[in-house]
């Protein structure tokens, strides 16, 4: 069952709840990143991306990057623009975007659950990117960004937050990047029983997104273990920092691919190909897929309709069933000779909330081709991570980001 449990969280003065937070820090480059904090000095891209605050040849993978940001969050608390609850609390979280909002309660999930398969995976994580968190976190003895979880929806837990959202004032609501922000703390001891021993009736959470963060922290916690051999449950860096929403609330967005080439064919001739696994036909207008198993392809300022044929993907199988998979192992691979998407400069992705528009303006100019998918759904994500499958690369694209800064979980 799972382990949810509160935390003294160090979290923005009210004062400081436009200033402090930031978008994640894998979402930007150190360059963007340098052109965010311009007049913002409090902005927690100095934490989380802190070689922006020391020369620009640094490589950030330095220790002396990691430094720096175990410095400026140690600033950010002894100056008081962070301030510390005094005793272990439960956060909600609501953000609203574009008309859609999603709840989430922010606690400390278990390195445990996470070894034990209680908190599930869905995809392969990268030894350098754990390296750069892992040091990240243990320089910085915190978890700085919020892990994003989800789990099947649960009434008793809707119940509990909608309640305590109706009752009591929230201590920050803000904008951040078009996107409301709401915090309320959950202080009240019997309420937070009741939160966590809702969790404790849940078989399974699934991380949404944050694999490498998530990865980071658990093998952080099992390095302070051995550290420190008579440790308890009580020590903090047995949990890590997360934000878990019930699978209702979550959006998934489309996740689109160009190309940058027709891997030497005509167009005729890629069509031809194409034609194989897939029925095709013109259309006279963007294309943004409606249901699953169909795609929009762009090529030479026109659109078309791609449905894959019968045959073409196990239904069975809830890796091959997915359109990504749909699309690699029947379209960018056996014809346009894209075998490792991850690594092969010829493709590049777009999120959903880039718009078709994208699509168009990339094909336009350094790419050739476009393809719009019809999302990966929450339902997939969980029946892959059930199966203990792993998703291909660049299935998933969830809006709105979480942000960093909100909430930090020290480990000591």
């Amino acid at each position: 069952m799972a382990v949810f449990r509160p935390f003294k969280a160090f979290r923005p003065a009210r004062k400081n709840q436009e200033l402090i937070p930031a978008l994640p820090y894998d979402v930007m480059n150190s360059e963007e990143a340098r052109a965010q904090v311009q007049g913002k000095p409090l902005s927690f891209l100095h934490v989380d991306k802190a070689e922006i605050d020391l020369p620009e040849n640094t490589d950030p993978y330095s220790q002396a990057v990691y430094d720096k940001a175990r410095e400026n969050l140690l600033n950010l608390e002894s100056n008081g623009d962070l301030i510390q609850d005094d005793k272990p609390c439960l956060y909600i979280y609501k953000q609203i975007m574009n008309g859609r909002s999603q709840v989430g309660i922010v606690g400390c999930a278990s390195i445990d659950d996470y070894l034990n398969n209680i908190i599930k995976k869905h995809e392969h994580t990268l030894a350098k990117k754990e390296q750069d968190r892992i040091n990240h976190v243990n320089t910085c003895d915190a978890n700085t960004g919020p892990i994003f979880l989800t789990y099947r929806q649960k009434h008793s837990i809707d119940m509990a937050v909608s309640m305590w959202m109706s009752e009591n004032e929230p201590v920050y609501d803000f904008y951040a990047d078009g996107v409301r922000q709401t915090v309320w703390v959950v202080d009240d001891d019997s309420v937070i029983d009741k939160l966590v021993n809702a969790f404790d009736g849940i078989d399974s959470m699934y991380i949404a997104d944050g694999h490498h963060r998530c990865a980071s922290a658990v093998k952080v916690g099992q390095l302070r273990r051995k550290e420190n051999p008579g440790y308890t449950c009580y020590d903090e860096f047995n949990y890590f920092l997360a934000v878990a929403f019930p699978d209702n609330e979550l959006e998934i967005m489309d996740y689109n691919r160009v190309v940058k080439d027709l891997n030497g064919c005509s167009f005729e001739e890629f069509t031809a190909l194409v034609k194989k696994n897939f029925d095709i036909s013109e259309t006279d207008h963007q294309f943004h897929p409606i249901r699953k198993h169909t795609f929009g392809m762009y090529y030479g300022k026109k659109w078309y309709i791609l449905s894959a044929k019968k045959g073409t993907y196990d239904e069975n199988d809830p890796v091959a069933r997915l359109d990504v998979s749909i699309l690699q192992n029947n379209l960018l691979e056996p014809v346009l000779g894209i075998k490792d998407p991850k690594n092969d400069d010829r493709i590049d992705f777009i999120g959903g909330i880039r718009g078709l528009d994208e699509l168009e303006k990339r094909a336009d100019s350094d790419m050739c081709l476009a393809f719009s998918m019809f999302p990966t759904t929450v339902d997939d994500l969980m029946d892959i991570a059930d199966a203990d499958k792993i998703m291909p690369p660049k299935s998933t694209w969830f809006e709105p980001k979480l942000l960093s800064g909100l909430f930090i979980h020290h480990l000591s």
